[in-house]
């Protein structure tokens, strides 16, 4: 599956201060995709949304229905709306990439889409903690995932050690990061060395463990991608006068789904060691099908950092440390924009921003802008095979794609 280009808006963007809707960002967002692509409505023949949560902060389903609103071409075209929580876009991609693969359509539009911000922010944390298990988990919490993200931290700690400061090390990354990223929700953000330290007036504790640092932000915002089959971009290559092989194309992909409640995923790996293996096991599973025989053979990472400990598991998960030794990669500086392997160049969650529906779209979007030279001031040069990693609840979902040239 070829990836002929695609649009982000602006996730610093509160879209209910402006009197906009859901649909005002979705329009945005694929008419945005389509002038990127050069590509007309009257092509797509069908178009897949990832979204978690429309019905309570928007009230809204029935959101393949609004894409046909957008312009009258569309009308009739097969739509479909997924959700498996932070890793709903994901399965958007998955679901539209099968229907490619089994030669139903030749082309594909992908919308990632999340409004969060139109709530206060403890109806938004009352929302987004539907996607844990109701009655069984996090009960008492008033923040249901950092709640959660911290019983995680304290796994990592029971099992290997943890410092607190190397989170906070991911949390300055991925800010600083973001600050050369025009979409990201904090590149005008001022940051003091007391924002990453333990400091109750400047990063006060959020749930466990967490501090404010650590966690991702209410966010606004849409991500698409146009998705082609080989036959399209073959034809779409000659129209645009341009070398097939210059196209990125999704190279492999992992999906696997596991148990609910959190307890039980890390009783169940209690002897495996990684806290996750079956996160392990899909990363294994994008790199298997992608041909990459070792993680050297990556460029960049694009992963799920809701929060600090979401990328830390993801550095040992993706093998670039033994297992519980995530923390090698952050002193050595490998992880950095400048290192070995940088991940999250474009800010990530933390520093970019977490439109729950929309992150694992973004994601491919931030890999396809890296192979194709056109990231910007958050370029890594000489990018070819860029991975993901997307999560959604506890890990219960997991997705990862390789994009490359």
């Amino acid at each position: 599956m070829y990836i002929l280009g695609g649009y982000q808006t602006d996730f610093a963007k509160n879209w209910s201060r402006l009197d906009l809707a859901v649909f005002d960002m979705l329009k945005e967002v694929v008419e945005g995709a389509l002038a990127n692509a050069d590509i007309s409505p009257l092509e797509i023949d069908t178009a897949h949304i990832g979204n978690f949560a429309g019905e309570l902060f928007n009230k809204q389903a029935q959101l393949g229905g609004l894409f046909a609103a957008i312009h009258p071409d569309f009308a009739g075209i097969p739509t479909s709306r997924h959700e498996a929580a932070c890793a709903s876009g994901s399965m958007a991609v998955l679901a539209a990439s099968a229907e490619i693969e089994a030669g139903r359509y030749d082309l594909a539009c992908i919308i990632g889409i999340e409004e969060m911000k139109n709530v206060p922010a403890r109806k938004a944390a009352e929302y987004l903690g539907s996607a844990c298990w109701l009655g069984k988990e996090a009960v008492n919490a008033t923040y249901p995932w950092p709640y959660l993200f911290s019983e995680i931290a304290e796994e990592y700690d029971k099992r290997y050690g943890l410092s607190n400061v190397h989170l906070a090390e991911l949390a300055k990354k991925n800010l600083y990061n973001a600050q050369s990223n025009p979409n990201a929700q904090t590149r005008n953000w001022k940051l003091d060395k007391e924002n990453f330290l333990e400091d109750e007036q400047q990063n006060p504790v959020i749930e466990g463990r967490l501090r404010q640092i650590d966690c991702g932000r209410i966010t606004d915002g849409a991500a698409c991608i146009i998705l082609a089959s080989e036959a399209y971009a073959i034809e779409y290559a000659k129209r645009k006068d341009i070398r097939l092989s210059t196209i990125p194309k999704i190279k492999g992909w992992g999906h696997r789904t596991a148990t609910m409640l959190l307890k039980d995923k890390m009783q169940e790996s209690s002897d495996s060691p990684y806290v996750f293996p079956h996160v392990r096991r899909t990363i294994l599973d994008a790199l298997f099908r992608s041909n990459i025989k070792s993680i050297d053979e990556l460029d960049v990472i694009e992963t799920h950092d809701c929060f600090t400990i979401s990328e830390y598991l993801a550095i040992d998960h993706f093998g670039l440390t033994a297992p519980g030794r995530s923390y090698e990669a952050i002193e050595s500086g490998m992880i950095a924009k400048d290192g070995k392997l940088p991940i999250n160049p474009s800010g990530g969650l933390i520093g970019a921003g977490h439109p729950v529906g929309a992150t694992g779209v973004r994601m491919l979007l931030d890999a396809y802008k890296q192979v194709t030279n056109t990231a910007g001031d958050y370029q890594i040069e000489g990018s070819k095979n860029v991975a993901t990693l997307n999560i959604g609840g506890s890990t219960t979902t997991s997705a990862s794609f390789v994009v490359g040239v």
